[in-house]
């Protein structure tokens, strides 16, 4: 079965193919038949698709906006926060790394096939940043985060870190992944902040597939990527010291105005009606490094020559 709107050979075709084949040579023929499946999706559900998306967006950043026109430092109270995952060898994980190119590079990265790595988690805010603070288990251990490790983490770590900060006027952010969006954690969070929680299932919707408007994966985890490797850390030990410096040496001022593009970012988001911001790339010279300033994300239209600077990948 072959059309020119779907040019791949079906099981069903293939099997007619090996019907005048031996019986053995039928199963030689299978066993070299492995077939991925794949769920067909019309253009119409798509556009739907990113249409819900979108006006998600729109919706949050509507409501983010009318809560600055009223309290003009609103912005500055949001604690935003996330997790990623640091691996010793640099690797960078497929999942949130892309190459923009015109065409597809075709590059391939050789991985060990179970790398050592570390998860760090961060909440960040106009007045400092709340963390490092790395998963382990009871024996020390470095491991991932799931969903009773993300609710010992906000116990015993992030609620009483808060006790040096007037809780009753931050709000908190957390992303859409299932052991921040759990029932048991969404009640912790709102034993703490009631309200002010931002979050996919609390008082005020996080819109799914917004990186864009977090502050951690617009700039943080990139920029703390960018120098953790410097010196080839060769274990987890030191990896994590390295995490824990270059955060402890981001200044005040660079955080205002990482929150302060955030403000802009709502803009752009709210004029193109919700969709994504477009290609992003995060100048980052030796001299911005060096003295602790934030460069505006420009946008395309606007995008410098920065071929021969360090990428920024997360």
């Amino acid at each position: 079965m072959r059309c020119a709107a779907f040019p791949f050979e079906t099981g069903i075709h293939f099997r007619r193919k090996t019907d005048f084949f031996p019986e053995e040579d039928t199963t030689k023929a299978y066993s070299g038949f492995e077939p991925e499946p794949t769920r067909l999706q019309t253009e119409d559900n798509l556009v739907a698709l990113h249409f819900k998306y979108d006006q998600a967006r729109r919706r949050f950043v509507e409501w983010a906006q009318n809560e600055i026109a009223v309290v003009p430092d609103f912005h500055k109270r949001i604690l935003f926060s996330d997790e990623a995952h640091f691996w010793l060898n640099g690797y960078a994980n497929k999942q949130n790394c892309r190459i923009w190119s015109e065409a597809n590079p075709q590059v391939y990265v050789e991985t060990p096939l179970h790398p050592e790595k570390l998860t760090v988690w961060c909440a960040l805010w106009a007045g400092g940043i709340i963390g490092p603070y790395f998963f382990k288990n009871d024996e020390g251990h470095n491991v991932t985060v799931n969903g009773d490790r993300y609710r010992a983490m906000i116990t015993n770590f992030f609620i009483p870190e808060l006790n040096n900060h007037d809780v009753q006027e931050l709000w908190f952010q957390q992303d859409c992944a299932t052991c921040h969006t759990a029932r048991a954690t969404i009640y912790l969070l709102k034993d703490t902040f009631g309200d002010r929680l931002i979050s996919r299932f609390g008082p005020v919707n996080w819109p799914l597939r917004s990186c864009d408007l977090t502050p951690l994966d617009y700039f943080l985890w990139g920029y703390v990527k960018s120098l953790v490797y410097a010196d080839k850390p060769q274990t987890l030990d030191h990896l994590e010291d390295n995490i824990r410096r270059v955060i402890a040496d981001i200044r005040p001022q660079m955080l205002e105005k990482v929150i302060e593009n955030w403000t802009s970012r709502l803009d752009y988001i709210r004029a193109s009606g919700g969709s994504p911001m477009p290609e992003i790339i995060f100048k980052m010279t030796s001299s911005w490094r060096r003295e602790h300033e934030a460069t505006p994300l420009r946008v395309k239209g606007d995008i410098e020559d920065v071929s021969s600077e360090p990428d920024n990948g997360d």
